[in-house]
């Protein structure tokens, strides 16, 4: 028999960590951070901490206590007793912490599945290292959509679907008991709806026995109209080309599709493209993909990199660290966006709004181009305050644009109808109750460590 089991993304957004177990063979399905359960013990500085390895997470039933799972280095301050892994695999759908960051204290030597681009974002989050260890040192293997990779009695079958970052996957997972789809994150209004469609037809056509699929949105009450991406890039060209003064707009740093749309927007208005070094060393990494098609930022004469005062505060190389300072040639600091603010469009995050105090803008336009607050990625009631207060400071004007990284109600419909699978498995929604009002298919409630039995 095929087994299903769910560590995690039961009632609620994130931490999915799901299971599938067939004959001998034994594969994790994403590894991630779960939101809710963080939010009860950490906020703000208070977090796990690095030196206790998984102690702290295990203690709090933030880890499930899995034996063969964790590395002997993560347990050591724990009394979970270390035992030579027992998983044959790990594939990640993405490169959001929501699926991907727990992965840190697995055994690294249990491999790490990922798609090609998720293994250079993954590179990205650590730029000092250049190397994907932000998670660990694990055997990472790259795949691209359509391959085939045999684990044990299991065959995994990855299908490239549109998220709000590149390099995001769906995958077929064909057991002895038929082929369980998993649809990762995913959306139908992005610019690649295509490859979200093109994983449908090709679940269609594997007859699942079960769809494990992600229902971020039901139920939530979005304020703003919910764009596509076309639609951010209309809204946010209409704001910045009819501003006289300085356009400033905030985004996930590792939405491509994002960063594209800003950085059209800034061409067509004859405005440079402001980005932080972070987003420039993403969109360097990420330069020769010919999917992608992103601007060079050491080359492109629309990008300008922004760099904040440091040490010194006279912008001198040593203050920097190794990796950002080939970004400082193509650099400006505070004065040019003061001197050309009517030139320029700025991506600045809620966490560098100290760099206002420098800029000292008095008008402009504010962008806010990720989820509203309260729901999903978005910010909290707090941050959502503090924001506003450095915009009023600033005579900032607020702007909403964003279009979602998943599906909506409708489109969750058309998936699964399109799929049509014997079952369906709620998973990463709060609401998955929702899914008997818009599929006739019957609904399989995962619950914490029950395994889900296929036959």
């Amino acid at each position: 028999m095929t087994k299903l089991t769910f560590f995690g993304g039961m009632d609620e957004i994130g931490g999915n960590k799901i299971l599938v177990e067939d004959k001998r063979s034994r594969v994790f399905f994403d590894f991630g951070l779960s939101f809710a359960k963080g939010q009860e013990y950490y906020s703000g500085f208070l977090a796990p901490r690095r030196v206790a390895g998984a102690a702290d997470d295990l203690e709090l039933g933030i880890l499930p206590r899995i034996k063969g799972l964790y590395s002997k280095e993560m347990l050591k301050f724990t009394d979970l007793k270390y035992e030579q892994p027992k998983f044959d695999a790990l594939f990640l759908s993405h490169a959001h912490t929501d699926h991907c960051s727990h992965l840190q204290y697995l055994d690294e030597s249990i491999p790490v599945h990922v798609g090609e681009c998720t293994l250079k974002i993954i590179e990205s989050f650590d730029p000092a290292k250049d190397v994907p260890e932000a998670f660990g040192k694990h055997i990472y293997k790259t795949f691209r959509t359509g391959e085939k990779i045999q684990v044990g009695d299991v065959t995994v079958e990855p299908i490239h679907v549109d998220h709000s970052v590149p390099g995001a996957y769906g995958y077929l997972i064909h057991t002895s008991n038929g082929t369980i789809a998993y649809t990762g994150d995913l959306r139908r209004h992005g610019p690649a709806r295509f490859m979200t469609e093109e994983f449908a037809r090709k679940a269609s056509n594997s007859d699942p026995v079960a769809l494990i699929c992600e229902g971020t949105r039901l139920g939530r009450k979005e304020k703003g109209e919910n764009l596509g991406e076309n639609g951010v890039k209309r809204l946010a060209s209409t704001i910045v080309s009819k501003s006289k003064e300085l356009a400033i707009a905030t985004f996930y740093g590792r939405d491509v599709d994002r960063i594209r749309t800003f950085y059209e927007v800034a061409k067509e208005s004859d405005r440079q493209f402001v980005v932080s070094m972070r987003t420039a060393h993403l969109l360097y990494k990420l330069k020769d993909d010919k999917v992608l098609k992103l601007p060079n930022p050491l080359k492109d004469k629309h990008i300008t990199i922004y760099a904040r005062r440091k040490m010194s505060g006279e912008y001198q190389e040593k203050d920097y660290y190794k990796w950002e300072r080939p970004y400082l040639e193509n650099s400006v600091g505070f004065k040019h966006i003061q001197e050309n603010c009517k030139k320029c469009l700025l991506n600045l995050d809620l966490y560098n709004f100290a760099e206002l105090v420098d800029i000292k803008p008095r008008g402009g336009e504010f962008i806010h181009s990720m989820s509203e607050p309260f729901s999903e990625g978005g910010m909290d009631q707090i941050e959502s305050v503090v924001m506003q207060r450095w915009l009023d400071h600033f005579n900032l004007r607020f702007h909403q644009a964003h279009a979602s990284g998943h599906c909506s109600q409708d489109d969750l419909h058309w998936l699964i109808e399109e799929i049509n699978p014997r079952r369906v498995v709620p998973v990463h929604t709060e609401k998955s109750e929702i899914f008997t009002k818009i599929t006739k298919a019957p609904i399989v409630e995962p619950e914490y460590q029950k395994a889900i039995i296929i036959r």
